[in-house]
């Protein structure tokens, strides 16, 4: 009897002990005036030719030559150049063509009613305050990962030139995730960008290993739920993703490897939300209503909330959650019982 305790009370210590899923660290507050640069050591020599070079602080400093000397080809000027203060890395200031800018062909899509407003206040203001970041895109022009309404502002009230903050550092396009926060992204805009993102790795370097891409993509269930986006754009990802980000993990094999897997769990997503979607309308026909219908459902068929410990693969737990939406039965549910379901709404995509 006292062995059966034992290990019962070693069974419930490794479940509790069990690993956490992931969460995002908040940066350590740091001591007032200690990181970065003073503001002498922010001043960059003057960028009026192509032969200006940033002097070396400390490890050698990115060259600024290039860069400038693309600007002027493509038509800009370069008005200025500082380091920036926390990291420094080289920054030019200029005034580019508005033509030769565009967004980067990885972001979410253009917001109509925010780069109108945009458009009203920067058009009664009468001064354009806030420059684009920008980078070289690979065949002529410039590539914005941040100020795409910004940009469809200045387009629309017929602006020919537009500021920007240039980075010689092409991969800050990458990180479109953590620079992007002029409007904020709702969970299909961040999985459509994520995809999108990947799209764009797998077609520079298919052989690198996802994991080593994991500040730029956040979480592999956005992978997985832009996959579901590009092939049902109304699809409601709200109602999965805190499953899918418990189970997936980023992978150490090569990108072109790991999209195979993503597509496999998104097709078994999007199955699953077939059958979900079929009692939900079941609900419905009963005269049964709530904001969380879909999350109700899928809620009852998580087979996660009872598991301690390590949790199956992402496959099993699509395909039994698949499987017990298909057999739901709908006669057991009660209105009391959707009065104390929550979730995400199931018009949220």
């Amino acid at each position: 009897m006292a062995a059966k305790k034992k290990a019962k009370l070693e069974a419930t210590t490794k479940a509790t002990t069990a690993r956490a899923p992931a969460r995002r660290k908040t940066p350590r507050k740091v001591e007032a005036g200690t990181t970065g640069l003073d503001p002498q050591a922010c001043v960059a020599p003057a960028t009026r030719d192509a032969r200006a070079e940033l002097p070396a602080q400390g490890e050698a400093r990115e060259d600024v030559t290039e860069l400038v000397e693309r600007i002027q080809i493509e038509g800009g000027v370069v008005v200025g150049s500082y380091i920036e203060p926390l990291g420094g890395h080289p920054t030019v200031v200029a005034v580019l063509p508005i033509d030769k800018v565009a967004p980067t062909p990885f972001q979410r899509d253009l917001s109509e009613t925010h780069h109108k407003r945009l458009a009203e206040v920067i058009q009664k203001t009468g001064r354009f305050l806030d420059p684009l970041i920008a980078i070289t895109a690979p065949e002529g022009g410039f590539w914005t990962p941040n100020g795409r309404h910004r940009l469809a502002a200045m387009q629309r009230l017929g602006a020919k030139a537009i500021t920007a903050l240039v980075i010689p550092d092409r991969e800050i396009a990458w990180q479109i995730l953590a620079l992007n926060t002029e409007k904020a992204h709702n969970l299909k805009e961040r999985s459509l960008e994520v995809i999108r993102i990947y799209r764009g790795l797998l077609d520079e370097d298919a052989s690198r290993p996802e994991e080593g891409f994991s500040f730029y993509l956040e979480d592999p269930a956005l992978v997985t739920l832009g996959v579901c986006y590009e092939r049902e754009p109304r699809f409601a990802g709200g109602a999965y993703h805190p499953i899918l980000r418990r189970v997936e993990q980023f992978s150490s094999g090569p990108i072109r490897e790991a999209i195979a897997v993503h597509e496999r769990r998104a097709k078994l997503t999007l199955d699953l939300e077939a059958k979900v979607a079929a009692a939900v309308a079941k609900l419905k026909e009963r005269g049964l209503t709530s904001p969380y219908l879909r999350s109700f459902v899928v809620a009852r068929i998580n087979p996660l909330r009872w598991i301690k410990g390590d949790l199956p693969p992402a496959e099993q737990v699509l395909e039994q959650m698949r499987d017990r939406a298909a057999r739901f039965d709908i006669s057991k549910v009660k209105q009391e019982d959707l009065a104390r379901a929550g979730g995400a709404p199931d018009e949220e995509a």
